[in-house]
């Protein structure tokens, strides 16, 4: 686990500005195999094991690629968000952009590195904004599970 956080007090002509950016990464080790857990990541239908993400309105069978935007509902508020795939790297890593609401960019990248020991999934959360104190302070305790649930629904599908 990784924690970075910077605050910037901007003085400029229309006055004094904030800035607030918060940048952190979750990992969990996962016995599944580096595909199992790609085709979990990329499925943009099933968020069944997302603790922040209870629906999508993305058609069964849609894989992320860049320029997709389609909308989730979270657990914490039922208010439907638009999510951007901005980066796809087939096997190893899915970036994307949650366009939730203004004074707030939420950036969140999802990386699967293989290992002798087993398979790394790393989750990667940076919130800019002025809001994203705030922000952070409620979805702190469902972004900590996101890796390690992952992995635990990957290992299921590869058990079968």
């Amino acid at each position: 686990m990784i924690l970075n956080f910077s605050f910037k007090l901007i003085a400029g002509r229309e006055g004094i500005c904030c800035k607030f950016t918060l940048f952190r990464t979750y990992r969990a080790l996962s016995a599944a195999p580096v595909d199992v857990l790609w085709q979990k990541i990329i499925n943009l239908a099933d968020v069944s094991w997302h603790p922040l993400l209870s629906s999508t309105n993305a058609p069964k069978g849609l894989t992320a690629k860049p320029g997709i935007i389609y909308q989730v509902v979270t657990r914490l508020i039922p208010i439907p968000v638009r999510i951007f795939v901005e980066r796809v790297r087939p096997g190893e890593l899915l970036s994307v952009r949650v366009l939730a609401i203004p004074g707030v960019e939420k950036l969140v990248t999802y990386q699967i590195e293989s290992t002798v020991c087993g398979t790394y999934v790393s989750y990667s959360v940076t919130l800019r904004g002025w809001l994203s104190p705030l922000i952070w302070w409620l979805i702190r305790p469902y972004a900590a599970r996101v890796a390690s649930e992952l992995a635990q629904a990957a290992e299921q599908i590869a058990a079968l």
